[in-house]
């Protein structure tokens, strides 16, 4: 009995990659802005429900904890349902926890839904960057750092409501149920235009040679073990499979990666936590220049992400990562050796910017290496970020209380320290012509 030849997977119209890439945009600036809505209004609710601080900080760290508690769901969500629809439906259910939220009577349920939101908020953040390098693929070029990009300015846009809501008097359940309602019709929206097929149709599709790459494709994590094995150019042809490293090394390269995006939530954390705090208190600074800290890291890294993507496709994830890496460990290392206001504001600005690529290549690396189902290894690097992103501010903290919050941000260089050793994981520059 003979076999049919399997049908060929014809790539989508690029008007529809187009629109794809404007959806995921979508979805990724909706995701910054739903809980930004409720930020600033925290206080408020502490105050509504007479919650004591310690209380209230309980509560609070139930948000993280949904999303730590649900994150390794997204891999087989996004398998069975699709990328996009996962991004779009958890949209609308983390729309629905944060409403929950303001409704709550008391402590108890206010942080049951602080929980649900953050659990469907980790698996929006897993599926959106999925099919954002689903996009990324069809294009033949990166995108992903742009994607990043449009997050804090979702988050902006949403403080910005609150702080208007907040001026105009508008009841925090009533303006919870406006944001809520329109970005989950932008999310849904953003599915209608989404690309089509399922997410292991693009694996199948790029595994036969027959769809368009990235500039550090699918077969990228292939290309670096490669490279990390010191092989020279191959001389197979085109459509033989790249040889698929070992179930040891995959776990080697997906913790070096999960260890890049740490470093890189770790420079984040550190202008979040930090930079005002040590600006202020042990460098002098007067409250309205200590904030320059957060806001050179925050503003140098929108611009290095929009930056990025050109980077990426000249010279490859792995030169721009190391790169980022020693501006990182060169700004701060600086700044904390010489401290002045100027210099440390400097220090924050050269580290936002060195880290403003490495979240984005550690997820796009994870998700295309060999050996994994699609969506596992992203799934891994995000969830084991997110609790790298936990545990570092109260590392910095021990090391501050030993000696000295000057000594507890030497973890900022370090971190850089550790991107440019271990950058090998990603890949090179893909050859041209």
């Amino acid at each position: 009995m003979s076999l049919a030849p399997a049908p060929t997977r014809v790539p989508p119209d690029e008007s529809v990659v187009r629109r794809a890439r404007l959806a995921v945009g979508a979805l990724f600036l909706t995701n910054g802005a739903l809980l930004a809505n409720l930020l600033p209004r925290y206080p408020e609710v502490k105050a509504e429900l007479g919650l004591a601080n310690s209380t209230y900080g309980l509560a609070l760290a139930a948000f993280p904890t949904g999303a730590i508690l649900a994150g390794l769901l997204a891999a087989t969500l996004i398998r069975r349902l699709g990328s996009a629809s996962v991004a779009a439906l958890g949209t609308a259910a983390t729309a629905a926890g944060l409403l929950a939220a303001a409704w709550a009577p008391g402590a108890a349920l206010f942080a049951l839904a602080l929980l649900v939101a953050g659990a469907f908020d980790a698996l929006t953040d897993v599926a959106q960057n999925a099919h954002g390098l689903r996009v990324q693929r069809h294009l033949g070029r990166s995108v992903i750092n742009s994607f990043h990009a449009l997050w804090p300015v979702g988050a902006v846009l949403g403080g910005v409501m609150a702080a208007a809501a907040i001026a105009l008097d508008v009841p925090l359940r009533i303006h919870l149920l406006i944001s809520g309602l329109l970005f989950t019709v932008v999310a849904l929206v953003a599915r209608r235009f989404a690309l089509p097929g399922r997410d292991t149709d693009d694996v199948a599709h790029a595994a036969d040679g027959s769809g368009a790459t990235d500039g550090e494709g699918s077969s990228g994590a292939a290309d670096s073990v490669s490279a990390a094995d010191g092989a020279g150019g191959s001389t197979a042809p085109a459509t033989s499979p790249a040889p698929r490293p070992g179930r040891g090394r995959t776990a080697a390269m997906l913790g070096a990666l999960v260890l890049i995006a740490i470093a890189g939530t770790l420079v984040e954390d550190a202008g979040n936590s930090w930079a005002t705090l040590y600006l202020s208190r042990d460098l002098g600074a007067l409250a309205t220049v200590a904030a320059s800290g957060f806001i050179a890291l925050v503003g140098a890294q929108f611009v290095g992400r929009m930056l990025a993507d050109g980077f990426v496709d000249r010279f490859g994830q792995r030169a721009v990562a190391r790169s980022g890496g020693a501006l990182i460990a060169l700004g701060m290392g600086v700044a904390l050796a010489l401290p002045t206001v100027p210099g440390t504001i400097a220090g924050f600005a050269l580290a936002g910017f060195g880290s403003a690529s490495l979240v984005p290549a550690a997820m796009q690396q994870a998700d295309a290496l060999p050996g994994l189902r699609p969506g596992t290894g992203l799934t891994v690097v995000s969830w084991l970020m997110r609790l790298g992103f936990l545990a570092s501010p109260p590392l910095v903290g021990v090391v501050a209380d030993a000696a000295g919050l000057r000594a507890g941000l030497l973890l900022v260089p370090l971190a850089g320290l550790a991107v440019v050793l271990l950058a090998g994981v990603l890949t090179g520059r893909r050859p041209t012509g």
